[in-house]
């Protein structure tokens, strides 16, 4: 019965994918890397590049028996052979980065100038000091620990160089965008001015020349009160009082 249930729990070779985590044992180490039984009656093998902080000797990682995490980098189609790594493959893609794009991430590691998120892509994005609050700081510890949780938006960033710029300034442009938007907006009194406006401006040339000897300012009072009285006229009053 036990080793029924075995073989339900255990995954095959076709159940197996990419990113997939196991919990495997290392069977053998070697020079180039471990060798580790993940429950498939197939070894996989764990190269030395692919553990995680890096080594240079795979002995001084794991001994032999140990059991470890690790997740499937890659299966080949003709052999069946599984490659295995340490690192936690990315929740985030290049495809699926923007500019102005809200994440949440950990701190990973703090410099001078500046500190390592871990946003869930291939690699740490990075907030230079001078991004990490609106005042100012002479060093990220003022700021920040490792390990801690913060938000950032992306200012940019460049797959060919794996490089992502962050920043924890919340964007102001939508606000600013939004604000302007407010104040340029005109008003029903305004559109009927203009309306009169180009009205006035298209008197008949008789118009024009009994009002030459009107000064410009009261041709526009005489445009704004009728304005006015359109506008009332419009709203359902009468004007009176």
């Amino acid at each position: 019965m036990e080793q029924l249930l075995e073989m339900i729990e255990t995954p095959s070779n076709t159940e197996l994918s990419v990113g997939m985590k196991l919990r495997g044992k290392v069977a053998n180490l070697e020079i180039y890397g471990a060798v580790v039984d993940i429950g498939i009656g197939q070894d996989a093998l764990l190269h030395i590049s692919q553990i995680s902080p890096p080594v240079n000797h795979v002995a001084k990682a794991y001994e032999i028996g140990q059991e470890l995490d690790v997740y499937i980098l890659k299966i080949h189609e003709e052999t069946g052979r599984v490659a295995l790594t340490t690192q936690k493959p990315p929740t985030l893609s290049w495809d699926e980065l923007t500019v102005g794009m809200k994440l949440s991430g950990t701190v990973t590691r703090i410099e001078r100038f500046g500190a390592f998120i871990d946003v869930g892509g291939e690699r740490a994005g990075m907030v230079h000091v001078s991004e990490i609050t609106d005042g100012y700081i002479d060093s990220p510890n003022e700021v920040l620990n490792l390990g801690q949780e913060v938000e950032v938006w992306v200012i940019k960033f460049d797959r060919r160089k794996r490089q992502i710029d962050l920043t924890m300034k919340e964007p102001q442009e939508q606000l600013a965008m939004d604000e302007t938007s407010e104040e340029e907006l005109p008003t029903a009194m305004e559109i009927a001015f203009q309306r009169a406006l180009k009205t006035g401006q298209k008197l008949s040339p008789n118009h024009q020349r009994k009002g030459k000897s009107r000064n410009h300012s009261q041709i526009q009072e005489d445009i704004l009160s009728r304005t006015l009285r359109d506008h009332s006229t419009d709203d359902g009053s009468d004007g009176s009082r």
